[in-house]
């Protein structure tokens, strides 16, 4: 059985991602483009050892950030993990819906092709690099798949809507806007709270021309404010704007993307959340 566990950044993916693997017996894999990279810990909010429970964690830290990691190469990461843990239940869990299509879908790279997904880029940040690029394009600004596929200079992967493995459930966790604001916005307070700045300053020093570094939210503003483009406090408030902005977009690709249950989460009593997933797969699987 697969479980992916989708939904916005700070929702509780993580906790409910251990509570199955527990119940089940089984493992998480990691479904965020960030959180593959060793040392980017605080900005990814990656999950920590305590957290973990002693349940298997696999790509994690598993690339250099000075190193790029394509959704191919986590495409071929993935299936074979699932390919050696047949018998096991496997839950991936991360907010990065390409990485998810991409290891459970049929999902086709042309060859020599370039793909990254740039999900941590807005679509103004995108037309900048397109037209850095190549400054006659006209692609439109405002349209998201056109500017990857100029930025990645051939056509986007075939996608087949077609799942590879029996028994997948895509599991969804939300919650009201409002509510889900208030998660993203004391999220970054923590995560300064925390050493942010500390962490992406050692970083920066070592990898000063690493793609994640200085695309991924959360380390590309602190990177501004550490080249003197804005004050620490226009940092904090770039991160949350940005992190609320992605929150969008994740809902979208889900919900168009994936046949997605959505469940509420109960934050003042979140067994209550655990459980009914629980009941929800059990009830479903063959």
């Amino acid at each position: 059985m697969i479980i992916a566990i989708v939904g916005p950044t700070g929702v509780g993916k993580t906790k409910l991602s251990v509570e199955l693997a527990k119940y089940y017996k089984g493992i998480v894999i990691n479904a965020d483009a960030v959180q593959v990279y060793k040392g980017l810990d605080i900005g990814s909010a990656k999950v920590s050892e305590s957290e973990k429970e002693n349940i298997p964690h696999l790509l994690f830290d598993i690339k250099d950030p000075s190193k790029i990691y394509t959704v191919k190469d986590y495409q071929t990461d993935a299936r074979n993990i699932i390919t050696q843990n047949s018998d096991k239940t496997l839950i991936f869990c991360g907010g990065t819906g390409l990485y998810l299509s991409a290891a459970l879908m049929d999902y086709r790279f042309y060859e020599d092709e370039e793909s990254n997904t740039y999900d941590e880029l807005t679509n103004e940040e995108l037309y900048q690099l397109v037209l850095k690029k190549d400054p006659l394009s006209k692609v439109d600004p405002h349209n998201r798949v056109r500017l990857i596929r100029a930025l990645n200079k051939k056509n986007m992967p075939v996608v087949e809507p077609k799942l590879l493995y029996k028994n997948v459930f895509f599991i969804g966790l939300t919650t009201d806007r409002d509510k889900l604001y208030d998660i993203i916005n004391n999220r970054v307070d923590v995560m300064f709270d925390n050493g942010l700045v500390n962490e992406v300053t050692d970083l920066y020093k070592r990898y000063p021309n690493s793609h994640v570094l200085n695309s991924a939210i959360g380390y590309k503003e602190v990177i501004g404010y550490l080249n003197n483009e804005y004050s620490l406090e226009e940092a904090k408030e770039l991160i949350k704007k940005n992190s609320r902005h992605y929150a969008k977009r994740q809902y979208t690709w889900f919900n168009n993307k994936m046949n997605v249950c959505w469940f509420t989460v109960n934050y003042e009593n979140f067994s209550e959340t655990i459980n009914d997933v629980k009941k929800y797969i059990d009830k479903n699987i063959d």
